[in-house]
């Protein structure tokens, strides 16, 4: 071999390495992993963020790609439990998953983060709302296109105590992260507001097949309104019993109860119930677009946190398109320095992770179907 042709070699050698290094494209497909529970009793909240990924990586690919790479999604199922998501996470990061939309819930999403820490991967959930996400510092690679549950909360007792005028109220909720971490905050506004009064306080176990228990305890406090955090399987349960009852007490729940499954399953026992959920973004043309398509891809109406979903692989992909690279550090300045049109508007991050200017708004089943109210 010629000098000419070791210099060559040598300055090949040292491009590869460079672009290995910086995450630069090289034509191959850049994987971007979907988790969440996508069977299950929480399938209803998992799949609609499969289905968003997928319509926003069509239209990309169907563009040419990122900077000349097509968008490959690495689908895994992570059942919303965390066990399970550690194991989802596992095969994302050795699968070669650039970056990750979800995980679904938020304790799934818990137990999976020091997996994609270490391996430097940014995580980002349409619905992950427990406040520590990103609050405690914890856990920088991730981010969410929801508000946190203390917003939450706080739209709960507001609404409870200012709108409905409630006076005693009830706080209940699975003992998950998600649904307790909500109910803590909820029980904490109620007492620093001191205009209402928690006359219960208490955590129930998921996949009971009976709540008589804590219906009864709720009726004995003659509370005005039970605010509950958790999701849908508990809360059709605890509503249908308390129904049942004659209790005619306003029962306040979160954007795990916002879901058409809960209404389904609780049936006419549904009626009146009030939950809390991401705000209704359904004039943006953008919502538009992939609402449309939704149906006429899937043929049905998109389910809970599509909107969201669709935002967080927006704004994945255009930050990586705009870094011109899937290194974690230059996705990151992208994603906290330069906005991304989403069906909630221009979105961009704070520093702790959280998306600027989302919040929720409460909703109302009426009718058999869920209502934002005015």
């Amino acid at each position: 071999m010629n000098f000419s042709a070791k210099m060559f070699s040598l300055l090949s050698a040292v491009a590869i390495a460079a672009a290995f290094s910086t995450g630069a494209f090289a034509g191959d497909p850049i994987k971007i992993g979907v988790a969440g529970a996508h069977s299950g009793d929480l399938a209803s909240y998992g799949l609609p963020t499969v289905k968003a990924a997928e319509l926003v990586v069509k239209h990309i690919n169907e563009k040419g790609g990122i900077n000349g790479s097509q968008v490959e999604l690495m689908i895994e199922d992570d059942v919303c439990k965390p066990e399970v998501a550690t194991n989802t996470a596992t095969k994302l990061v050795s699968g070669g998953a650039k970056a990750v939309i979800g995980h679904i819930c938020s304790g799934a999403t818990k137990a999976a983060l020091p997996i994609y820490g270490e391996a430097n991967i940014i995580l980002m959930s349409p619905s992950a709302t427990n406040p520590a996400l990103t609050q405690s510092g914890d856990y920088p690679n991730f981010y969410r296109t929801i508000a946190s549950d203390d917003a939450q909360a706080r739209t709960e007792v507001d609404f409870a105590v200012n709108t409905l005028k409630a006076k005693k109220i009830a706080v209940i909720h699975d003992k998950g992260d998600y649904g307790k971490g909500l109910a803590e905050f909820a029980k904490k506004f109620i007492e620093e507001g001191a205009v209402a009064e928690v006359v219960l306080y208490e955590g129930i176990t998921p996949g009971a097949v009976d709540y008589s228990a804590v219906v009864q305890k709720i009726k004995r406090t003659r509370a005005d309104a039970v605010i509950f955090g958790g999701y849908h399987p508990e809360a059709s349960k605890i509503v249908t019993q308390m129904r049942k009852k004659k209790m005619k007490t306003v029962f306040i729940s979160d954007d795990g109860v916002k879901d058409d499954t809960f209404i389904k399953v609780a049936g006419k026992y549904a009626e009146g119930v009030y939950a809390t959920g991401p705000a209704d973004v359904s004039s943006n043309p953008i919502t538009k677009l992939y609402r449309e398509e939704h149906k006429k891809v899937y043929g049905s109406e998109p389910g809970a946190f599509f909107d969201n979903a669709v935002t967080a692989a927006i704004v994945l992909t255009n930050a990586i398109e705009k870094a011109g690279s899937t290194d974690s550090k230059a996705i990151a300045k992208v994603l906290h320095t330069q906005v991304a049109q989403t069906p909630f508007g221009e979105i961009m991050f704070d520093e702790k992770g959280d998306a600027i200017g989302v919040g929720f708004s409460m909703y109302q089943v009426k009718d058999g179907s869920y209502v934002q109210v005015k």
